[in-house]
């Protein structure tokens, strides 16, 4: 599914750590250690809204959010409540938020945009979470739930 024209865009690569390519999304850890914070963006050019996508996309897309979901509720099994949101208002380029949040974290009950001040991870941090997110999503589990 992957496209020799997709480009990530350069906000997007400059906030997250590489996670993995799964099927259709590059998956990226946000680089913002106050929350389990994952982006999602599909490997395909030119795409701005959800419509934008295939239908056989969008199924996929979906798969892999759900997935992305999950992985965070395993590793971070205090989380109370997930945000799954495409807003794009910043950057167009179609791309998904799932962040696990739980009561009294930095930025509890409000939304996560435009709270307090982002704490970026240091190297080390990164490449621990990073690991660690990987591993969950090398699972079995959801290794099915990824693929189509």
């Amino acid at each position: 599914m992957n496209s020799p024209e997709f480009r990530l865009d350069a906000r997007l690569a400059k906030d997250t750590h590489f996670l993995l390519d799964a099927p259709l999304c590059r998956i990226g850890l946000m680089d913002d250690a106050r929350f389990p914070w994952l982006i999602l963006v599909p490997r395909v050019p030119n795409v701005r809204e959800w419509p934008d996508l295939s239908t056989d996309h969008q199924l996929q897309l979906q798969a892999e959010i759900n997935a992305a979901a999950r992985v965070l509720q395993s590793a971070f099994p205090h989380g109370e409540k997930l945000n799954i949101a495409a807003l794009g208002n910043v950057v167009p380029q179609l791309h998904i938020h799932v962040i696990l949040r739980h009561a009294g974290d930095a930025a509890w009950p409000a939304p996560v945009w435009n709270t307090g001040t982002r704490e970026l991870y240091a190297e080390s941090e990164a490449a621990a979470m990073a690991k660690n997110l990987r591993d969950v999503f090398a699972s079995a589990i959801f290794q099915e739930r990824l693929m189509p």
